[in-house]
């Protein structure tokens, strides 16, 4: 199901027509509906409307609203998965009467992790509390691997949903593989065609990948990776990336950094400035990349009429270097790191992006920031494509030069402010809960 079909007039889909909340003794049935579309507007939310006589289709009746309803177990553990799954987690809270939600954390990242879940008011049903000092990539895997199973054992879900490319999305999909319980990935088919970058996560989504069930891709790009690796195409679905969902939600609420909050001290620095927000943590940044990304943002503050503004990962390789480097620079401000809303509130209020982030590349072109990705490539090419990101790498005179020609070049910065964003329309959530309406033939 959710299998688009690139024809003459655009795309073809199959659409869930659910069942209206007063119904709840006929079942909910699907039938292909036509959006002669070509362009981003084939992502208009979906609507829904009773199954009746009149419209009853050949393809299987989705389960019937009973004590039989699928149960959604969701699956996360850093601060990145949470954003993107809680708008799902919440439209999965918006129709009790046809699913049974439930939330397990990782907590790989504890405290960052938390935050989000307060953000967007998610008490998780299960907490792992997995986080560790200094733990390495395969001591998280084996972590999730031997916790998670009693979890499956005693929630006995239809489903399990994951995000991303993180190494609790690698290990929780292949618990459940073993449990052979169903898997829906949310944000799948992303690819630089090089495992090494980024790493681990290049092969921890390809995995996730290849074992789901259904692939929720965020862009048609995203669709093509998993076609030319043999998915089947019915197993995909393109649905918008949901940080775009949960993007636009925080932005629409009004917010100012409140007495005690890491940035309103800091605020009187900047407040007479233009800004550019920083953010660079990645693995393959550490080392000989995150000095050179230093050394770009000492001559970029040195210009005298742009402020730096660094939230910086709390990891050694990350803290420590950035604070020797920069911490003596009058102007840069580093901060710890921040909760989203305060994320969304820089994003909104800076001038221009420098990230080594995946997400953020998704979402300061929603609110028409131009990104430089400080990385040598990038797994969404859709931004570089459409023109609201350039990759520049981590070479210092580069990135001195890239931004310094967006502060400078006003026709420049516009041509990147103004360009589409290519990654969504914040209904992403809506058609992932569609799809998991309809059963799977999936073994179990």
């Amino acid at each position: 199901m959710g299998q688009f079909v690139k024809g003459d007039a655009g795309f073809s889909v199959l659409r869930l027509i659910c069942l209206s909340a007063a119904q709840t003794v006929a079942p909910c049935y699907c039938q292909p509906v036509t959006w002669n579309l070509p362009t981003w507007n084939l992502f208009q939310p979906a609507t829904c409307q009773p199954a009746t006589s009149s419209n009853l289709p050949t393809c299987n009746p989705l389960r019937p609203a009973s004590d039989n309803m699928p149960r959604i177990l969701t699956i996360f553990g850093t601060r990145p998965e949470a954003i993107k799954l809680a708008p799902v987690v919440r439209e999965l809270e918006r129709h009790p009467d046809r699913f049974i939600s439930r939330v397990c954390v990782t907590a790989q990242h504890r405290e960052m992790l938390d935050q989000v879940l307060e953000l967007f008011g998610i008490v998780p049903d299960v907490d792992l509390d997995l986080m560790r000092p200094g733990q390495t990539p395969s001591q998280v895997a084996a972590a999730v691997l031997e916790r998670l199973d009693a979890v499956l054992e005693a929630e006995r879900p239809d489903w399990i949903l994951v995000q991303g490319d993180t190494t609790t999305v690698m290990a929780a999909s292949i618990a459940a593989y073993h449990r052979r319980v169903r898997i829906g990935h949310v944000e799948a088919g992303l690819r630089t065609g090089d495992k090494w970058q980024p790493f681990p996560e290049e092969m921890n989504r390809k995995l996730a990948d290849h074992l789901a069930d259904l692939l929720f891709a965020p862009t048609p790009r995203a669709r093509q990776n998993l076609l030319a690796e043999g998915i089947p195409e019915e197993r995909i679905l393109v649905t918008g990336n949901t940080v775009i969902d949960a993007l636009l939600q925080v932005a629409a609420q009004p917010w100012e950094p409140p007495p005690g909050h890491p940035l309103h001290k800091f605020e009187f620095r900047i407040s007479n400035f233009e800004f550019l927000l920083v953010t660079a943590h990645r693995r393959e940044s550490f080392g000989r990349p995150l000095h050179d990304i230093c050394a770009a943002l000492r001559a970029l503050a040195r210009r005298g009429d742009v402020r730096i503004v660094y939230p910086v990962h709390r990891n050694p390789n990350v803290w420590d270097v950035v604070h020797a480097e920069l911490g003596a620079e009058p102007g840069v401000v580093l901060l710890p790191p921040v909760d989203y809303r305060a994320l969304v509130y820089l994003l909104q209020a800076c001038r221009l992006v420098l990230t080594d982030s995946g997400g953020i590349q998704e979402e300061a072109p929603a609110l028409g920031k131009p990104v430089l990705v400080l990385r040598e490539v990038t797994e969404r090419p859709e931004g570089v494509e459409a023109g609201t990101a350039r990759v520049v790498g981590t070479d210092p005179e580069r990135i001195a030069a890239e931004a310094g020609r967006l502060l400078d070049d006003p026709v420049a910065y516009d041509a990147m402010a103004r360009a589409v964003n290519p990654y969504g329309d914040g209904h992403a959530a809506e058609r992932i809960v569609e799809a998991l309406c309809y059963p799977s033939s999936a073994p179990r």
